[in-house]
């Protein structure tokens, strides 16, 4: 509970601007506080954000208890729950599963299986993806946030966009980069060739990759990347600018005889770690996941051909 003396300057003004000023919140979610009835204004709770102020009473601020699971839970499809409070959701979204709805998919996907187990998502952002302020291909596993409130997707969204949201992806690439570690600085747009093939084009987006070397095995590389910019198919289409495509991703010169050897039906590409800064506490907050199944099958393999 915090607790605030309404001092002379705020004599007659709004509650929500007089407690946005003193707690350092917007007002966007001082309003969700006065609608869950946690703030209250000598004792009785406030019934509208435009209630008007006198200076010596007391302001009552029930903080947000964020509640992480101390167990996680599956989902259907192998969708593993992370995290869990009133404001986000993190989940560990395995291969095969989409971010969200989208034309020509028919499988399974991220928001329809959280809101298929009553985990309510933000009505912010398009229709087919409410909530979604991040986003990993199909093929791709690992770790996205998923926004519950309309702030949390405002403030997680203009956190992608100060590339403040720290992302950190293992993948595995054919050959052995060299220098060994280093940056890629490569604009990216839609492919000539039309469809979901993406390419470095001087007429692209601003792109920047970085990646380090991490281990080496037989024919490929583990390799560990930071993203500073977030393009569709960015680490694919940049690895495989520098001629280092991703094992098991033939749309980007992946090499399917490779892949079927190490059994591998998709790209070997996984969301390691995230952190951000949490949207409501601004409490900085970090989470990681282990190599899925057929991507540890995969790299042992080439560790120890046999």
């Amino acid at each position: 509970m915090s607790v605030f003396l309404v001092p002379d300057g705020f004599d007659g003004e709004r509650v929500d601007f007089a407690s946005a000023r003193m707690t350092g919140w917007s007002r966007s979610r001082v309003a969700e506080h006065i609608d869950a009835g946690r703030l209250l204004v000598d004792g009785m709770p406030v019934s509208k954000p435009s209630q008007r102020l006198s200076a010596g009473q007391l302001i009552e601020v029930e903080e947000l208890e964020l509640k992480k699971l101390a167990v996680v839970p599956r989902l259907a499809d192998g969708l593993a729950i992370v995290y869990l409070d009133d404001s986000i959701v993190v989940v560990n979204k395995p291969a095969g599963v989409a971010a969200h709805p989208s034309l020509g998919w028919e499988g399974p996907d991220v928001v329809a299986h959280l809101q298929g187990a009553g985990i309510s998502v933000a009505t912010s952002g398009p229709a087919e993806r409410q909530g979604i302020v991040q986003r990993l291909d199909v093929g791709t596993s690992g770790l996205m946030v998923v926004a519950r409130s309309d702030e949390a997707y405002s403030t997680l969204k203009q956190a992608f966009r100060d590339h403040a949201v720290h992302k950190t992806y293992l993948a595995l690439v054919h050959g052995y980069p060299d220098p060994p570690e280093g940056t890629i600085d490569a604009p990216i747009a839609r492919a000539n060739t039309g469809g979901w093939r993406f390419a470095v084009r001087a007429d692209g987006r601003h792109s920047v990759t970085h990646y380090q070397t991490i281990e080496l095995v037989r024919g490929a590389s583990l390799v560990r990347i930071q993203l500073e910019t977030g393009r569709t198919h960015q680490i694919r289409v940049h690895m495989a600018a520098i001629r280092h495509p991703i094992v098991g991703d033939p749309l980007y010169g992946g090499d399917p005889v490779v892949a079927a050897q190490l059994d591998l039906g998709r790209q070997w590409l996984h969301a390691s770690e995230l952190s951000f800064n949490h949207p409501v506490t601004g409490e900085s907050v970090a989470f990681s996941c282990e190599l899925p199944a057929d991507l540890a099958h995969a790299l042992n393999r080439l560790r120890d051909p046999s």
